[in-house]
């Protein structure tokens, strides 16, 4: 069927609309009716070609409605209303044991713009498009996806809203719920405050963080981490940055989460932690960059590295629908909305540091499918 596709192109600042062929689910797959996605420094970064082959069509925090089942497709239905989060094989030990952020597939399935098979679902003028990104590749009218990428939701949610749930909401959330396991009266220090840093925040509330210091180059951004949770605040460029962020309990933090890409903050997270703290990490740093060995060692730290916030989509998003429900978990708040055909202002908001989640609307929706 023919659909609109942004296509990310080698030389283009954002991905440009374009008419493509999308080709019918297969076994196991889905055709979805893409309603709203997120954008995420992901995307920006896979559109620049340093994580997965051009063109493609990228997107990987996609909702929408279910148009098409494939053959063998179980516990979905025409209609259903979903979410789309990863792909993973579904075999291997990290997805039995409900860990498919570590599923021994990831990495092709994520990135390598294709099936296991090496074939693609999209087409553009008899050019093959690479597709499936994330397992989705959602920047599109329609999506095909895998069955484990969708999570089913009730119809009444505002798809809309829930779309960034898929990536850098379950990112942050279960960095600090899952990975970490914050506990009640504990403490953290979370190092940038875009969308995944913001919803690292609001879970440390949610768990009974007792301090939550918020740590950003940009004071709006910190204003907003005070009001999302954060009880201590700090610019970035402060001289004495651990050592303050220590002062807040006196003796260090058990946690420190740094969603940066700078080597010299995953400095700062190993400093700031109490004896046996542990700093989790959801991005490397980019460059070279090294701990310092025996102050880990003689503290007892731990450095952790998290992917998806360690969180099992199809178990862990409903928690946090029920946690917006209540009040409790205001990640709509983040979300600034654009049309489709704004996607490169959205990029470009996002690249800025302007906003803090950019959701793309698809044109056309069906009245109560998005807001």
């Amino acid at each position: 069927m023919e659909i609109t596709a942004a296509v990310s192109r080698p030389g283009t600042p954002a991905p440009v609309l374009e008419q493509a062929e999308l080709e019918a689910p297969r076994a196991g797959e889905m055709r979805i009716r893409i309603v709203a996605v997120g954008i995420c420094h992901t995307d920006i970064h896979a559109h620049e070609g340093r994580l997965s082959p051009l063109p493609i069509t990228l997107g990987h925090e996609g909702a929408g409605v279910v148009e098409e089942l494939g053959a063998g497709v179980q516990g979905f239905a025409v209609g259903d209303h979903v979410l789309l989060s990863g792909s993973s094989c579904g075999q291997c030990p990290s997805c039995l044991n409900n860990k498919p952020s570590y599923c021994d597939m990831a990495m092709p399935l994520t990135f390598g713009g294709k099936r296991m098979d090496g074939s693609t679902a999209l087409c553009c003028g008899g050019e093959s498009l690479h597709s499936h990104f994330f397992g989705q590749s959602s920047f599109a009218t329609h999506a095909i996806v895998p069955q484990r990428t969708a999570v089913k939701v009730d119809k009444d949610l505002p798809l809309d809203k829930l779309a960034p749930l898929g990536c850098g909401i379950i990112t942050g959330a279960g960095s600090v719920i899952e990975a970490l396991k914050l506990g009640y009266g504990e403490s953290i220090a979370i190092f940038g405050t875009g969308a995944v840093g913001l919803s690292a925040v609001m879970a440390a509330r949610l768990m009974g963080a007792q301090r939550i210091a918020a740590v950003d180059v940009k004071p709006d951004r910190l204003e907003m981490a005070r009001e999302m949770g954060a009880t201590d605040t700090f610019l970035a460029d402060e001289e004495g940055l651990a050592d303050k962020i220590r002062a807040v309990t006196g003796r260090g933090v058990e946690y420190s989460l740094n969603t940066t890409t700078v080597g010299a903050v995953q400095t700062l997270a190993l400093d700031c932690l109490a004896m046996n703290g542990t700093a989790g990490f959801v991005s490397a740093p980019r460059g070279e960059w090294a701990p310092a060995m025996f102050p880990m060692l003689a503290g007892g730290k731990q450095l952790r590295g998290i992917l998806g916030g360690d969180a099992a989509p199809r178990l862990f998003l409903p928690k946090l629908i029920d946690y917006w429900r209540q009040g409790r978990f205001p990640f709509d708040r983040l979300i600034r909305t654009y049309r489709f055909d704004q996607i490169g202002d959205a990029f470009a908001d996002l690249e800025a540091g302007n906003v803090f989640k950019p959701v793309l609307i698809m044109p056309g929706q069906t009245e109560g499918d998005a807001a």
